[in-house]
C-alpha cells in the first residue's frame, strides 16, 4: 500500500477476475484519474504492480473501509467476476455496518447474484464512499446500436436473435444469468453461474455429439437483467467471446446497446470479421415493449 494522495474524491477500482478490471484501471488512467486498486483476493488475477493496490478479502469490509479512508476514495468502480460467495467467517463488517450483518448473511445464503450486488453495494456506500458504473468513467467501452463489423445478421439470424432476447430477459427476471444461444429458433443454452465462455463450451460441445443441428448456426445474446443496479456487472463480451462463438458454431452475436462493454474492441472486431461472425448492439427500448 502507498501513501496517502491529497485528493478526496480517488476512485478505487474492486477488482474480480478476468481482464475487465485491468481495462478498466488503465482507461481510466487515461482520462487522468490515479486509480486504487483492491485487488480481490482469490479472485483478482492481474498483475496490479505498476497501480497503487492492496489485495483484501471480500468479505473484509474493516480492511476495505480502512483503504478509502487512508486513500482519500470517495467514488468505487466494482469491476471483473467473482467466482465464489464469501463464507460467514469472512465477513468483517465495520462497526457501521455491523447492524446489516443478519441481512448480509442471508442474502449470501438465498440471494441471486444481483441482490448481492446489491447488498455489497449498500454496504460500501454505508462506508462512506459512493459506488458508480464503469460506464461513468469509461463510456466509450458501451456497446453501440447496430453492426460492430463488416457482416450484419441475415433473416434467420435475427428470428435467433428474438428467440434468445426473450430468454435473456426471463432468465434475468430470476436473477439467474444475462445470456442465451438460440439455434434454428429453439432455446438450446442459458447461461448460468459458470459464465458466458462455459456456456459456449457446453454448446460446442451439444453440437458436436448431435444434440443440436450443426446445420444451423445460431446466435448468442447477452442483456441487462430486468433489476440490475447499472453500476455492477454490466454484460460484457472481447475476443475471447468471440473464439467462443465462433467454437461453438454461431452465426454471431447481439449484445444490449449502451448497457453491454466490449472489450479490446478494435481486436473483438478484427476477429470477427476474420472469423465470418457478426456482433451487433440493440435497443432495448425495442425489445418485447422494453421488458
Amino acid at each position: 500500500m502507498h501513501s496517502r494522495p491529497d485528493i478526496k474524491d480517488r476512485l478505487a477500482i474492486i477488482a474480480g477476475s478476468g481482464l475487465l478490471p485491468l481495462h478498466v484501471a488503465e482507461a481510466a488512467r487515461t482520462h487522468g484519474e490515479n486509480p486504487f486498486i483492491i485487488a480481490l483476493a482469490n479472485e483478482s488475477d492481474r498483475d496490479w504492480a505498476s497501480f497503487d493496490h492492496a489485495t483484501l478479502g471480500i468479505g473484509n469490509f474493516r480492511a476495505i473501509s480502512s483503504v478509502f479512508r487512508n486513500a482519500g476514495i470517495g467514488r468505487v468502480v466494482m469491476s471483473g467476476a467473482v467466482r465464489r460467495r464469501p463464507d460467514w467467517r469472512d465477513i468483517k463488517p465495520t462497526l457501521k455496518s455491523l447492524v446489516k450483518v443478519p441481512s448480509v448473511l442471508r442474502t449470501l445464503l438465498s440471494g441471486g447474484d444481483d441482490a448481492v450486488l446489491k447488498m455489497a453495494i449498500e454496504l460500501i456506500e454505508t462506508n462512506g464512499a459512493r459506488v458508480i458504473g464503469v460506464q461513468e468513467i469509461v463510456p466509450e467501452l458501451l456497446a453501440e446500436v447496430g453492426t460492430l463489423g463488416t457482416r450484419a445478421p441475415g433473416v434467420e439470424d435475427q428470428a435467433d436473435i428474438e428467440v434468445a432476447e426473450a430468454a435473456a430477459i426471463a432468465l434475468g427476471h430470476l436473477d439467474v444469468g444475462q445470456g442465451a444461444v438460440a439455434v434454428g429458433g429453439r432455446v438450446v443454452a442459458l447461461e448460468g453461474p459458470e459464465g458466458t465462455d462455459a456456456m459456449l463450451e457446453r454448446v460446442a460441445r451439444l453440437k458436436a455429439d448431435g444434440r443440436i443441428s450443426s446445420r444451423r448456426r445460431g446466435v448468442l445474446v447477452k442483456l441487462c437483467k430486468p433489476q440490475q443496479d447499472l453500476r455492477a456487472d454490466l454484460p460484457s463480451i472481447g475476443p475471447s467471446t468471440i473464439k467462443g462463438a465462433q467454437a461453438a458454431g454461431l452465426a454471431g452475436i447481439a449484445v444490449e446497446a449502451g448497457r453491454a462493454l466490449v472489450l479490446d474492441r478494435d481486436e473483438m472486431i478484427a476477429l470477427a470479421n476474420e472469423t465470418g461472425l457478426f456482433v451487433t448492439g440493440v435497443d432495448r427500448a425495442l425489445l418485447r415493449g422494453g421488458q
